[in-house]
């Protein structure tokens, strides 16, 4: 028996990371030949968060931008999600503006949607193109909940992650 049933979702760029972390999050393990996602992936974990059993509905969303437009409907009914660039890419941030347009159509303002800002390929430190400040920065910029930087290679962050996101949803679902 769950106490919650969230919808997640995960988007961003193509390459940015997001199956991988998702295979991590599932598994432990990291799967370097993860192949593009075509459309959206979806996944089921039980997680304990807060005193609370989880069901978490993980939706993998595919980051080409011919996928982008299917966005809108895996939103609806989503309780949170998790935007993810790679800190090798600087691009792949620059484009949250237009990721956040699509999720935040969706979104009525009254609803508690929380979005965390998640840098991956951590472990590429020595190839960075975003410094934590810089993704920090953009996330307070654009009034999200957070941020953090994983690694699915080296599982640095990677439960951190969806922990911090699931106490956000479990917060704002009426439990009392």
């Amino acid at each position: 028996m769950y106490d919650a049933t969230f919808k997640l979702v995960i988007f961003g760029d193509a390459g940015t990371g997001k199956t991988t972390l998702t295979h991590r999050f599932l598994t432990n393990l990291f799967k370097s030949d993860s192949t593009m996602t075509i459309g959206v992936d979806f996944n089921v974990k039980s997680v304990e968060v807060l005193g609370k059993k989880v069901k978490l509905q993980i939706w993998d969303f595919g980051g080409e931008e011919r996928f982008r437009f299917l966005l809108p409907t895996y939103v609806r009914g989503a309780a949170g999600a998790l935007f993810m660039y790679d800190i090798t890419n600087f691009s792949s941030l620059a484009h949250i503006d237009d990721w956040l347009m699509v999720v935040k159509k969706e979104v009525k303002p009254e609803n508690k949607f929380p979005i965390i800002v998640v840098g991956g390929k951590a472990d590429l430190a020595n190839e960075r193109e975003v410094s934590a400040d810089e993704g920090i920065k953009i996330a307070k910029s654009r009034g999200l909940n957070g941020f953090i930087e994983c690694s699915s290679k080296t599982g640095e962050n990677v439960e951190d992650t969806f922990e911090a996101i699931t106490r956000l949803m479990i917060k704002n679902s009426k439990f009392e």
